[in-house]
């Protein structure tokens, strides 16, 4: 059709017209566009941070204002567990939205078992084999976002395999760090051992460069959807700090005033009862620093509203082995025990794009629940023929409800910090362990004795009985692996062991205690060389 215009003022009033309609639907067509641009993700997850080593969580003595910002923006689920009360077995449980006793992945990646366990342990089980990666089977969450069109990025700790497992071969199209080892080899100040990182100077943060690479990753993926993982090698030991945090810890501990003991013992090892460890404190707000690093950057680039932060820890504390860097009062245990202080974890979901979210959230969650959660926020959906045991917790982010739901763990070996062979299943607010040692169960009110210092199973037959059962029907579904008995192990070598740690190695603990607090104290020349350079 031809149009024919009577004067230039009919033409120029066209063509207002037109660049006006034009330029309303170009408006419209960004609208759409920013409301349906898939949201970031940025996960961080902590190594062997307790529930409590938190200032939002209670602790007086540690210093964490920048994931306290994540608490108070976001929803903090107050009864979060880690998937296992040691590394590996969580890790591959965020990996796949499946319990440890489904996976397999059932002990730290290293671990020995069977009889190369009791060649230099005398326990009254064998522990059985696990699998030593994620199954090739098994559709990763880096995997699901990265065919969804995401840019995906990992940094720092693995622990699930070495080639051809690694975190390339897991759908992740970065990987920065991480590698089949499980701790700092080199300690966090360079110069440090790892083959899928170089340090750039002596005296190197690792948990600051860790910060820096996600964050520059964040910015050359601004302006597409990104799954960033930032898999924090801190607070694991060995523990490190600069002089200037450790004083300022040290000092603080003086000022609260330092109790005379700090350490009693547990059913095999000694335990950590207070919280003053400098050394600890100043390494926990390193990386609280490095959390501040990525959240500076996110918001310095304005994808605050449209970025989905996570924020946990893959097990409790270190309360008994390793450095026995803090205690997880007033939980019981720490990383490696079956009661609530190796379990219990900070669990934080920032969803800015989801309005009028509750503060905070008492419904029982795990690690498992992580994945099918974001899937959802993304809007995005699981494989027809993949097995989830977590649910998405997006009803709870939107204020309504879910369904109860049993949480089940498996650890059927013997963790380095003093926790037993055990299956346990929490339902409501009880919570059953099964010991395969002597086939024993205790059972706990959380509600009533969240410290477990109570077993209620002797007045609660029938309960126990249906706890039990429940748990047993789970555990054959999935051909759990299970331990063997030993038939070799001496009692009266295991209790004069107990003896020497009770007699010996708990006053040296103290004693190294007492050293950390010292104002003479210099672990190193350097102090762990983080004072090589001005960093």
């Amino acid at each position: 059709m031809k149009i024919i215009f009577n004067n230039k003022f009919e033409l120029i009033l066209c063509i207002s017209f037109t660049v006006i309609i034009l330029n309303n639907c170009k408006t419209k067509d960004s609208s759409v566009k920013k409301q349906n641009k898939r949201p970031n993700i940025v996960f961080i997850l902590a190594d062997d941070l307790g529930a409590h080593d938190l200032s939002y969580t209670g602790s007086t003595y540690y210093e964490t204002p920048h994931i306290d910002a994540i608490a108070a923006q976001g929803v903090e689920f107050t009864q979060g567990y880690a998937a296992a009360q040691v590394c590996s077995p969580s890790r591959a449980s965020l990996m796949t939205g499946q319990n440890t006793a489904r996976h397999q992945i059932t002990d730290w990646i290293g671990a020995a078992t069977g009889e190369n366990w009791v060649k230099r342990n005398n326990t009254k089980l064998l522990p059985p084999a696990y699998v030593s990666a994620i199954p090739k089977q098994d559709v990763t969450i880096a995997e699901a976002f990265k065919a969804a069109g995401y840019s995906t990025f990992f940094a720092g700790k693995w622990h699930l395999g070495d080639e051809p497992y690694t975190p390339e071969n897991n759908g992740f199209e970065i990987n920065i760090g991480g590698w089949e080892v499980g701790s700092p080899k080199g300690g966090y100040y360079a110069p440090w051992q790892n083959p899928k990182l170089n340090y750039k100077y002596e005296g190197e943060n690792l948990t600051k460069r860790l910060a820096l690479e996600t964050a520059d990753f964040i910015t050359k993926n601004k302006t597409a959807p990104f799954f960033a993982f930032l898999s924090f090698y801190a607070v694991h030991g060995p523990i490190e700090t600069t002089q200037e945090k450790w004083n300022k810890y040290r000092t603080k501990a003086e000022m609260q005033g330092i109790p005379e003991d700090g350490f009693e013992m547990e059913r095999i090892l000694p335990i950590r009862t207070v919280q003053d460890n400098p050394v600890y404190a100043g390494l926990i707000e390193s990386m609280d620093d490095a959390v501040g690093i990525v959240l500076s950057r996110i918001k310095e680039l304005g994808l605050e509203e449209n970025t989905i932060i996570v924020f946990t820890s893959d097990n409790g504390g270190v309360a008994s082995g390793d450095a026995f860097s803090t205690t997880n009062f007033p939980l019981r245990g720490g990383k490696g025990y079956q009661w609530e202080g190796g379990i219990r974890a900070p669990y934080l979901i920032k969803a800015p794009m989801l309005k009028n979210t509750p503060k905070s959230i008492s419904y029982p969650v795990s690690g498992i629940d992580f994945y099918p959660t974001l899937l959802e926020l993304a809007g995005m959906y699981k494989k027809s023929n993949q097995i989830f045991d977590g649910v998405s917790l997006v009803p709870l982010l939107k204020g309504k409800s879910l369904q109860d739901r049993p949480l089940f763990w498996h650890y059927p070996h013997y963790g380095n910090q003093g926790g037993e062979p055990v299956s346990m299943i929490r339902k409501n607010n009880w919570k059953l362990i099964h010991y395969w040692e002597d086939g024993r169960d205790e059972l706990y009110s959380l509600e009533n004795d969240l410290g477990e210092m109570q077993d209620v199973s002797s007045n609660n037959s029938e309960l126990v009985k249906d706890l039990r059962t429940e748990l047993d029907t789970y555990l054959k579904s999935v051909n759990s692996n299970n331990p063997k008995l030993n038939t070799n192990y001496d009692d009266k070598k295991a209790k004069k062991l107990y003896v020497s740690r009770k007699n010996k190695m708990l006053p040296q603990l103290e004693k190294q205690r007492k050293d950390f607090l010292s104002k003479d104290f210099m672990p190193t020349k350097d102090w762990y060389n983080s004072n090589l350079t001005k960093d």
